[in-house]
């Protein structure tokens, strides 16, 4: 089989590679020509572990190839993968522009029957439409069959859930071309689903909303939590023994971000009034989240009343841990809110401080160590729970810090923690830690209920 991959951002680069790792011949293709030229080199354009190793020794091997032409990229492709960006429109709904002309470069550009493959995020009905493009555009009397087969990588172990998924979906229509796919993801040893293409479709978003409403609901337990006196780390622990229920996608904070979660419950949401339904759950869970962003920075005000003039320091920057990706990280929200208050922000993320200049106000200064950051600063906010940030933000703010006061998005320590460091805490969903304070927790008076 000769593969070739449209687009190589996180999903596209992140398959060629690990399809080229199980003995698949590959071919990526992309129009930015600076992109191809680093990734000819070894040099991965985005950042995730393991990923740059598997480039050098796959193009070692001759297994993978890049190229910024169409004509040689598809040449004698017997299957494509499309999997470029489908980004979030003015309306919410998902761009599908650059899906469309992957679908006319496929029809223009090929010399046999292929098997298009979908792994980018698109509505229901999508694929039946890029085949109808592919066909309009062909070149000669060749066969093209779709077959919708979504990714559910997770941005900083892409590579790690390519070997280890929970399962592969394949939605197609034609028995032939889904056995194609089986064949080609045999190697993985993952379990494999086949649908139809619309439940396919359907089932990529449907998983991501689900995930988003697990989020948006442990964050409103939480701040439930801190009126009521009771620990969302130990409720969260609590619920998420039952099996029905999963530890998973329980940990409070400062809500979701990244290049999924909130695209897809946003774009499900136009999807659902397209055909008239008001999809109430969904809409809440994304005002949930937007509300959750800043919840740090009212805490801020609340404790000092104005944020006027305070220096603050934001550790981690990027959605999560282990990615450079900025795209709707909450540090973009709270950096906003934060200049409109007046504070003066100094930034410090291990990987994403180059991608962050690109979304964050430009005022905001950024260091190269983490102590820096702290050194300068009156408060500290930790965002992105890093295990640098983790390991060095307690003891650095007691050695460098006047009044070390650390409010914490992402509650990486236990109030245990804090009173041994002699730091005022404040997290998500758990009564504040105050130095010097007696361990205990105030009982809430219920004479009024």
């Amino acid at each position: 089989m000769q593969i070739s991959i449209i687009g190589t951002g996180y999903v596209g680069l992140v398959t060629g590679v690990c399809l080229s790792d199980i003995g698949q011949h590959v071919t990526c293709l992309d129009i930015n020509m600076e992109k191809i030229d680093k990734l000819k080199q070894g040099i991965s354009p985005i950042y995730e572990p393991g990923l740059e190793e598997l480039i050098i020794k796959n193009q070692e091997k001759g297994n993978l190839h890049f190229t910024s032409n169409p004509i040689i990229g598809l040449k004698n492709a017997d299957v494509v993968y499309i999997a470029v960006g489908t980004p979030q429109g003015e309306d919410g709904a998902a761009d599908l522009s650059y899906i469309y002309k992957a679908a006319r470069d496929i029809g223009q550009n090929i010399t046999r029957d292929v098997v298009v493959v979908t792994k980018s995020t698109v509505p229901v009905g999508t694929n039946y439409k890029i085949r109808e493009l592919v066909l309009l555009n062909l070149q000669g009397n060749y066969r093209v069959e779709v077959v919708s087969n979504p990714e559910f990588l997770r941005e900083g172990s892409a590579v790690h859930d390519s070997f280890h998924g929970d399962r592969i979906v394949i939605g197609a229509d034609n028995p032939e071309a889904s056995q194609i796919i089986e064949e080609i993801n045999e190697p993985f040893g993952i379990p494999i689903l086949k649908t139809s293409i619309y439940s396919a479709e359907m089932i990529k978003y449907a998983a991501n909303a689900f995930l988003a409403t697990k989020i948006s609901f442990i964050n409103e337990i939480a701040n439930i939590s801190e009126k009521v006196g009771s620990d969302i780390v130990e409720i969260s622990k609590g619920i998420g023994m039952d099996s029905r229920i999963g530890p998973k996608f329980l940990k409070a904070g400062i809500g979701f971000g990244g290049s999924c979660f909130p695209k897809d419950t946003r774009a499900l949401i136009n999807i659902s009034e397209a055909i008239n339904h008001d999809f109430h759950l969904m809409k809440s869970v994304v005002q949930l989240n937007e509300e959750q962003k800043i919840k740090l920075v009212n805490k801020a005000k609340e404790r000092f009343g104005s944020l006027e003039g305070k220096h603050i320091a934001l550790l981690g920057l990027a959605f999560k841990p282990n990615t450079d990706d900025m795209r709707d990280a909450p540090s973009i929200s709270i950096s906003k809110t934060l200049v409109e208050e007046g504070a003066k922000i100094i930034a410090y993320d291990p990987i994403a401080n180059k991608n962050a200049k690109k979304y964050l106000p430009d005022c905001v200064k950024y260091v190269d160590q983490i102590e820096d950051a702290i050194k300068m600063a009156d408060i500290v906010f930790i965002l992105t729970e890093w295990e640098e940030i983790v390991e060095k933000t307690l003891y650095q703010s007691k050695l460098f810090m006047k009044k070390p006061i650390i409010f914490d998005g992402r509650n990486c320590y236990t109030p245990e923690d804090a009173r041994k460091y002699e730091v005022e805490y404040v997290s998500i969903g758990r009564k504040p830690v105050k130095p010097g304070e007696i361990q205990g927790i105030k009982p809430t008076n219920y004479s009024s209920f």
